[in-house]
């Protein structure tokens, strides 16, 4: 396959780096004159990202009142917001920006994998193949093939994608010698539905899992200004398309994890999709959903399903 790179890992550098330069040049300032006051705005300038995350849930839960899925309370949207806290960091803040390539695609030749079903890894919106370092991890140990795609350009259409999931999907089916697994964490879903259209190729895997995808838009994409948010918008005409064109091709088996905790993709249920195995976790928010040990436990059973 093609060597890696990422323009995001470049971007989040940078974003890091300023974000921890602001925050320790307060401290520094205020360390002798007030240190409370050097502390507490160490830590709100660190962690200023938690108050976007908190308006998300208070979005999700007011959007969340007119939808299907069980609504979560109160005590359970702040365990949430506060492990989305804590996940945030790992992934914006380390695993995409510096740790992108720390675990290298593997795609061995077709002996040596011993048959063994592989994983093609498909991100979400502004992220990078770093996001899924703990499921990589994990699939090596196994022995699978795996390839983790990165999808730019960053803010370009998701039809630009389909070239980067096709060479992804070829990969490690020439690795395997069987049609793999497609494991899709957000508006990876979606790319990888724009991927099965442009085929057909519902035969090409053996099981499509999408993990927090807008498969129905989400509320929050309404006032995005990049090319792949609007399309990720409720009702907006790219998703119309997609519907239709899906329901005219074979699809392969769907497998939807969705969350009534979900502060970037919602109302809830539009991460599921008709005829699709929808699987709920409560209590998840997006990033954490896709962590979740139950998520990862029944999707790496998959790979022992020929």
């Amino acid at each position: 396959m093609k060597r890696a790179s990422s323009s995001l890992a470049r971007i989040l550098q940078c974003a890091t780096l300023l974000l921890l330069a602001g925050a320790i040049a307060w401290l520094a300032w205020y360390r002798n004159r007030s240190p409370w006051l050097a502390g507490a705005g160490f830590a709100a300038i660190a962690a200023a990202y938690s108050g976007a995350l908190a308006f998300e849930f208070l979005a999700l839960r007011r959007v969340n009142r007119s939808d299907p899925v069980p609504q979560a309370g109160w005590a359970t949207l702040a365990r949430a917001w506060l492990a989305e806290t804590l996940q945030a960091p790992r992934v914006f803040g380390w695993r995409q920006p510096f740790r992108w390539n720390a675990v290298a695609d593997h795609l061995p030749a077709v002996p040596e994998s011993g048959g063994r079903r592989g994983i093609v890894f498909v991100h979400g919106f502004i992220c990078n193949r770093g996001f899924w370092t703990p499921w990589l991890r994990q699939v090596r140990r196994r022995g699978h093939p795996f390839a983790a795609v990165n999808l730019e350009p960053v803010f370009g259409s998701i039809d630009d994608y389909v070239a980067i999931i096709e060479r992804a999907v070829t990969a490690v089916t020439l690795s395997s010698g069987l049609p793999p697994i497609l494991v899709c964490h957000s508006m990876g879903g979606l790319a990888a539905r724009a991927w099965l259209r442009a085929g057909p190729h519902a035969r090409r895997v053996h099981r499509v899992v999408t993990i927090g995808t807008p498969h129905q838009g989400t509320w929050l994409a309404r006032s995005s200004r990049s090319k792949n948010g609007r399309q990720m918008a409720q009702g907006s005409t790219w998703l119309r398309q997609l519907e239709a064109d899906s329901a005219s091709l074979p699809q392969p088996p769907f497998t939807c994890w969705y969350s009534n905790c979900d502060n970037v993709v919602f109302p809830s249920s539009t991460a599921t999709l008709s005829g699709a195995q929808n699987l709920l976790v409560v209590g998840a928010a997006h990033v954490d959903l896709a962590f979740h040990p139950r998520v990862m436990a029944q999707t790496m059973a998959l790979l022992d399903r020929l």
